[in-house]
Order: structure tokens, then C-alpha cells, then sequence
């Protein structure tokens, strides 16, 4: 087990009508609000005029920046910034998932810096000194921005999507109210699965031994195969939505790295990169990339991928451990294959961008010819006999 420190400030409030305590929540912070949201979803579920009360009655006066993108970019980081600098915020609310909280990290972040928050990204800018408290709340159980330090941003101009992070940017709050998850639809329900059980394969497939790590990974990921095929037949269901926003919250909050020396990333850092050129949702190109980054990895880690079979789905053959997390990705009708997000991708673009972005991973690196390998597994056919079947 390597060395760590546990470290995480940010407050959860988590459950039914936890958002009555908002407003007086936000006051001890300030009384200028920038609210930060995605397009008309917090409009249509009502939880917009729940966030509105909450702000009127403790007077505070509200600035709106609204239309944060699924795979979130730059330009809207630094107009928000621009909004909240001019009219001197001293709080940024997210409301939204986790495009919408990470824009609001970067934004609380840019505010003092006065500048494009892509200088964090490209290390230009010094390492912030203050920054604008962020307080979030989810309406997506995917990422786990809600309760981490860390943004990832798109910068189509540069052709890049960069991930930073700062002890400034954790959340000084969280209010986690399943009730408006209910409203996200199927599709989206299950990228965000998809997303918390990849989360939790990063750390495992990270560096340092850590057996309790590991069984923190185990129960998060049975938590959210066990409720999450029950969920997506019933998606208005209270408690499963509860199980499953509280799962991927966990996921990446710090439990499963701590006696870890870093995290593996290459799957989210090439998934990145379809997103970047095709806008593939990011749940969706994570269940494209694992099956593949895992076959070209097989006879690398193969005692890993065993181990993993062995507490997830009772098998320790690799191939069977594989193509079981393929059967499951399969059974909540997210795409496994390129063709099925993407029909006319072009595999040498996606390369060459992958160079580019010089797309790397912590332990298990990558080289030029790794590179054409996983795009080649990521659009060969797979085993669909075995869908269903867990």
C-alpha cells in the first residue's frame, strides 16, 4: 500500500427535499450568484423554480449563464467567467450534471485569474491563488464532479480536451436530491452507469496494491450492475435512483485511490478523443473504448482482469471477464462498437488526434502502435451471444 492523504472538504447534503437548506446555505458564502445551467431540463423537471425560491429567499441577487454543453467547452467557461467578473459574483451555483459542475470549477477558478481558463490547461497560468466558492447541485449521477477537484473541457480550436484539477475547485457543497434524476432519460441513465463503473476500473487498474481499494471498487461496481439493470426498467423508481447517484458519487470522490500511487485514465483520455471529434456522450464512449483497451491489455494484466472476474462475475478467464462487462454495457443498449455511435468514423483521424493529444495513460502505456490496435478492437466484430447473460 502506498502512502495517501484523505482529503475532501466538500460537504453532501444527500435525499429528499435536501434543497430546502440551499439558500440559507448559499448566504453564509455571499449574496451575488452566478448560476450556471445546461439548456431547459432544470426548467422542465420544476427544479428551477425549487433553485429560484431558494436564492429569493435569502435576497440574493442572480446572474444567469445558461446552455453549458453535454461535453462542455471552453468558450462558455470564459464567457461565464466574463458574466460573473462583471457583475463581481462571490458564488458560483451548478446546477446540472457533471459538464455543468465542471465548467462551474474552471469558472470559479477564472473569475480572479481575468484571463481564458484554457491557460490552466495548458499550464500558462500560475496555479490559483483564490477562487469564487462553488456550490453544486446534481441532476445527473455520472462523473462524481460533485464531490471532487477536478474539469475536463473541450477546446475544439485546438483540437485538445484537457483535464485539471485544484484543491480550490472541490465543491464547498453538494445537494445530491434523486428526485431530480427521474426525469433523465434511458439513455443517459445508462451512460452514467456505465461512466461510475469506469470510474472505478481506473483506479483499479491504477498503480500500488490496495486490497481494500479494490473491495471499495468491487461493492460500487455490484451496487450499480445489481440496481442498475432494475433501474432502467423502472426509471421513476426513488430508491434505486438513490442507490445509483449515491454509487457514482462514491466512485470518484477518493475512496477507491486511497493506498494507490495514481489512477490508470488511458480509457477516459481516448474516450476524450471521440467525444472531441464526434461528440460522442461520454458514457457512451467509454463503453466503446473498455472492451477494447481491456482485449489489448489482456495478456498484460492478465492476473488483474482475472482477479476482477473472480468478484464481479464469478469467472477468473479473462476473455469471459471482458466480454461479460461487454454483455452488460450491451444489456443496457449502450454502444460497444465505433460503428454504433459514429457510423462513418474515420479510424486514421481518430489516431492521428490521439498522437496529437499524445493521449496517455499512467501505468499501461500506449505507443503508435497500441494506438491503431484499440481503434482496430473498437470497431472488430464482438461475442453478442452472450447478451443477457451475467
Amino acid at each position: 500500500m502506498e502512502n495517501f492523504i484523505a482529503y475532501n472538504p466538500t460537504s453532501l447534503h444527500f435525499g429528499k427535499q435536501v434543497l430546502n437548506d440551499l439558500g440559507k446555505t448559499i448566504s453564509k458564502y455571499g449574496d451575488r450568484v452566478l448560476l450556471v445551467y445546461g439548456k431547459n431540463s432544470i426548467k422542465q423537471n420544476g427544479l428551477y423554480n425549487v433553485v429560484k425560491n431558494e436564492l429569493d429567499k435569502v435576497g440574493a441577487k442572480v446572474f444567469e449563464y445558461s446552455g453549458i454543453k453535454s461535453n462542455p467547452i471552453i468558450e462558455d467557461v470564459d464567457k461565464a467567467s466574463a458574466l460573473g467578473r462583471k457583475n463581481r459574483v462571490n458564488v458560483v451555483l451548478a446546477v446540472g450534471g457533471g459538464s455543468v459542475i465542471d465548467s462551474a470549477k474552471m469558472i470559479s477558478v477564472s473569475i480572479p485569474y481575468n484571463d481564458t481558463a484554457w491557460d490552466y490547461f495548458t499550464r500558462e497560468a500560475p496555479s490559483p491563488k483564490s477562487a469564487i466558492p462553488l456550490i453544486a447541485v446534481l441532476t445527473l449521477a455520472a462523473t462524481g464532479s460533485e464531490m471532487n477537484p477536478f474539469a475536463v473541457i473541450s477546446n475544439h480550436q485546438a483540437q485538445r480536451k484537457g483535464s485539471y484539477g485544484h484543491d480550490l475547485m472541490f465543491p464547498k457543497h453538494s445537494f445530491l436530491d434523486p428526485t431530480f434524476t427521474m426525469s433523465v432519460p434511458y439513455n443517459y441513465t445508462a451512460y452514467g452507469i456505465a461512466d461510475l463503473i469506469a470510474h472505478c476500473l481506473e483506479a483499479y487498474f491504477g498503480k500500488g496494491e490496495a486490497t481494500l481499494a479494490d473491495r471499495f471498487v468491487f461493492a460500487i461496481i455490484k451496487e450499480a450492475i445489481e440496481n442498475g439493470q432494475d433501474l432502467l426498467k423502472d426509471l421513476t423508481n426513488y430508491e434505486l435512483r438513490a442507490r445509483i447517484m449515491f454509487a457514482s458519487t462514491m466512485a470518484l470522490n477518493g475512496l477507491t485511490m486511497q493506498g494507490r500511487a495514481s489512477g490508470e485514465w488511458g480509457v477516459h483520455n481516448i474516450g476524450h478523443i471521440l467525444s472531441l471529434l464526434y461528440d460522442v456522450p461520454h458514457g457512451a464512449s467509454l463503453t466503446i473504448v473498455y472492451p477494447a483497451w481491456l482485449r489489448l491489455q489482456k495478456d498484460r494484466i492478465a492476473d488483474r482482469i482475472s482477479y476482477l472476474g473472480q468478484n464481479i462475475f464469478n469467472t477468473s478467464n479473462v476473455d469471459l471477464t471482458i466480454e461479460r462487462l461487454e454483455s452488460f454495457f450491451r444489456l443496457m443498449d449502450c454502444p460497444i462498437r465505433l460503428h454504433e455511435a459514429v457510423p462513418n468514423a474515420d479510424k486514421d483521424e481518430i489516431i492521428r488526434v490521439m498522437a496529437y493529444n499524445n493521449v496517455a495513460t499512467n501505468v499501461h502505456k500506449l505507443d503508435a502502435d497500441d494506438y491503431r490496435r484499440v481503434v482496430d478492437l473498437m470497431t472488430e466484430a464482438g461475442v453478442e451471444s452472450l447478451s443477457g447473460q451475467l
